[in-house]
């Protein structure tokens, strides 16, 4: 696939601001930054190779000083998505992949999962014919994100991994206790797992299994491990009642009350589970302690305090002022690159769409999720996307393929628009996403020309039914067409496009 080098300089952009951010928090000041470096533009009279060549260089470096450790801890719920799926786009990318690329590969999948641009994405799933489930919403949002990387396919052994999950996610759901969590291995087992994986972990359809994986996992630990640390800290409460200050010796070391008042749950939540492993098994041990012998007789039960709310630090959105935009001009411009790029991204979502259409219960394939939003067929599109006459050289093959080609462009401007809306932060990243937007126009107006030519020549044969099928679906298109001209122009904003797509 032809690479844009300003599409890559921007996501490196993004990574470098982010991880530039988590080194001045951790050294409390600024981080030097080498020459031509200290503001990226894309839209200077650099040369953009050179730039590219001295970001990697750069983000090599900062790659080691990032540990994943760093990387969980920075993800909190007021991180921006958009940061996150540069991210995921950044390490996919890498040529030559570390343990830590795994690693922070597998914390910024699995904030995308739990994080979903439309609350609920992610569980709106049919079943195929056969019974069998399609593409998750998922791993189609994964493969948009990844339209632009080039992944080999999956070897066999490794998609026979891939189906040891649903048995160990069972597993992870029947723990009811903290220590048996520990005792069991699965932590270690679910690791090695990943580290079989090799380069086809950062795979959208490995990482689209690993992800609702590590969410319920997730969850289920700190459930389990708050539960403990709650009754470690009634027994702390009750011993100080009574004068006492020792409440038992794990690993040969006195644990009192002190420690307990100090012990910081959500600080712990934040290691990764496989490195902090001693930390949380002391804890395990020492509530197996009191179990066993505990400081004193109890009476009646003191009822738990709640569970204490995670704190989320949250920081000021802050909108830049955008381009102003001549888009006569821009639309001149558009280059024979820049319409083959596009091309590879319609041809993904024609793909995406028709394996969901072909799989999915008829009484809901008409509904196919997507990244930002739920993209409504109409009956007709519907059927085009099953059809097994494409390459007919008839009428039904012709009004099929502009169906499926006018379903294509109206998703890519759906997104696009979403996406430019989120960009709002990113000067240079609102830029790149309104030129695949004059772009898609372009190839809009010549899908339009072209389903207008086989309207035409459907109603002269009289079939008035492929002709209104053809209209209502170039209605859309045109619409929403409509809407990214006048966004791109400052018309109009770019708010909740998504939701006429629903």
């Amino acid at each position: 696939m032809a690479e844009d080098p300003k599409w890559e300089l921007a996501i490196l952009a993004t990574v470098q601001g982010f991880y530039e951010k988590l080194l001045q928090e951790s050294v409390e000041g600024e981080v030097p930054v080498p020459a031509g470096l200290e503001t990226v533009s894309l839209h200077g009279d650099n040369d953009v190779g050179e730039t590219l060549g001295a970001m990697r260089r750069w983000l090599r470096l900062l790659d080691m000083a990032i540990t994943p450790a760093m990387l969980r801890r920075a993800f909190a719920d007021d991180t921006d998505p958009e940061i996150a799926e540069a991210m995921l786009r950044y390490f996919v990318r890498k040529k030559d992949h570390t343990d830590f690329d795994r690693d922070k590969t597998d914390i910024v999948a699995t904030f995308l999962y739990r994080h979903p641009r439309v609350p609920g994405q992610w569980e709106q799933r049919g079943y195929g014919l056969d019974g069998s489930l399609p593409l998750s919403p998922f791993e189609i949002a994964l493969i948009e994100i990844l339209a632009d990387s080039d992944l080999p396919p999956l070897p066999e052994e490794h998609l026979q991994t891939l189906r040891r999950f649903d048995a160990l996610e069972e597993q992870v759901l029947r723990f009811r206790d903290f220590h048996a969590l520990l005792e069991s291995g699965i932590i270690q087992t679910v690791r090695q797992i990943k580290q079989s994986l090799d380069s086809s972990f950062f795979h959208p359809g490995v990482l689209a299994t690993i992800a609702p994986y590590n969410a319920t996992f997730g969850a289920k630990f700190d459930e389990l491990f708050r539960s403990a640390t709650l009754d470690i800290k009634h027994f702390a409460n009750e011993l100080e009642e009574q004068g006492g200050t020792i409440l038992g010796t794990v690993d040969g070391m006195d644990v009192t009350v002190d420690h307990i008042k100090a012990m910081d749950e959500d600080g712990l939540l934040s290691l990764d589970y496989f490195d902090a492993l001693d930390k949380f098994r002391r804890v395990s041990k020492l509530k197996q302690t009191l179990e066993q012998r505990p400081p004193m007789k109890r009476g009646a039960k003191t009822p738990r305090p709640p569970a204490p709310k995670p704190v989320v630090r949250t920081t000021p959105n802050v909108v830049l002022a955008r381009p102003l935009l001549n888009l006569k001009a821009m639309r001149k411009a558009v280059t024979p690159q820049q319409v083959a790029a596009e091309e590879t991204k319609l041809l993904k979502v024609e793909e995406s769409v028709r394996i969901f259409v072909r799989v999915a219960d008829p009484k809901f394939r008409q509904v196919v999720p997507m990244r930002f939003f739920n993209l409504t067929l109409t009956p007709a599109e519907a059927e085009a996307y099953c059809a097994d006459y494409l390459e007919e050289k008839s009428l039904r093959a012709g009004v099929a393929r502009v169906l499926l080609r006018l379903v294509a462009v109206t998703a890519r401007i759906i997104t696009e628009l979403e996406e430019l809306k989120r960009a709002n932060n990113s000067p240079s990243l609102w830029k790149l996403h309104a030129d695949s937007l004059v772009t898609l126009l372009e190839i809009g107006d010549n899908a339009a020309d072209n389903a207008e030519r086989v309207s035409t020549l459907a109603s002269q044969r009289g079939h008035r039914q492929q002709v209104e099928e053809i209209q209502t679906s170039l209605k859309k298109l045109r619409d929403y067409s409509g809407i990214a001209e006048r966004t791109l122009t400052g018309a109009v904003e770019a708010k909740n496009v998504a939701a006429g797509a629903d």
